[in-house]
């Protein structure tokens, strides 16, 4: 940094207007947050090559509301218009927030909440930890919870019956798309 220059905090520092209220987010997420947010984001820029929906990773700003500017880790927005030079305004198609402890509160409350009342169509809550997706399909104005993916770890595999084993869903799909089969696999892939 240039001593002769004058700081700026938000050079470092990535915020978010949370219901009116600048919340700083962490300058340097973890190495498993950035690999899940940049797997999805990786799953639908392959699929939307060539398709009118575009894929945003974490980093463009999303302003929803006069009180709400959130910063998602990844969505997906169809209608070009709301597309500027500078974030997405109004509500994507598709929003994904991966949970972290200093967030995660907001990302299950009051984010969702705004989420829904802006009309997101889904919503996926994503756990690095518990390798788990939970999946929110917005219906008559409301999120309701389609399911919850997990990755099963190893000491359960090992003490379930194999019957149990085919009865584990391990792709599911996005409620846009009829033809994308996401992989939980491909969504955790190189997490440690």
């Amino acid at each position: 940094m240039n001593p002769n220059m004058a700081y700026n905090y938000d050079d470092d520092y990535r915020s978010e207007l949370i219901n009116g209220k600048i919340i700083m987010m962490s300058p340097r997420p973890v190495f498993n947050h950035v690999t899940v947010a940049s797997n999805i984001y990786r799953i639908f820029a392959n699929y939307l090559k060539g398709k009118s929906c575009t894929p945003f990773d974490d980093g463009f700003d999303l302003y929803l509301t006069e009180k709400d500017h959130f910063v998602p880790d990844a969505m997906v927005v169809c209608d070009p218009n709301k597309i500027k030079y500078n974030g997405v305004h109004g509500a994507p198609d598709l929003v994904v927030e991966v949970l972290s402890p200093s967030t995660m509160k907001n990302d299950k409350g009051y984010k969702k909440d705004v989420y829904e009342q802006c009309g997101v169509l889904e919503y996926w809550l994503v756990d690095v930890n518990n390798k788990s997706v939970e999946q929110y399909l917005l219906q008559d104005g409301k999120f309701v919870l389609n399911d919850i993916y997990v990755i099963q770890p190893d000491y359960v595999l090992d003490d379930m019956s194999e019957a149990e084993k085919a009865e584990l869903v391990w792709d599911f799909k996005c409620s846009l798309y009829d033809d994308l089969l996401i992989h939980l696999e491909d969504v955790f892939e190189r997490v440690k």
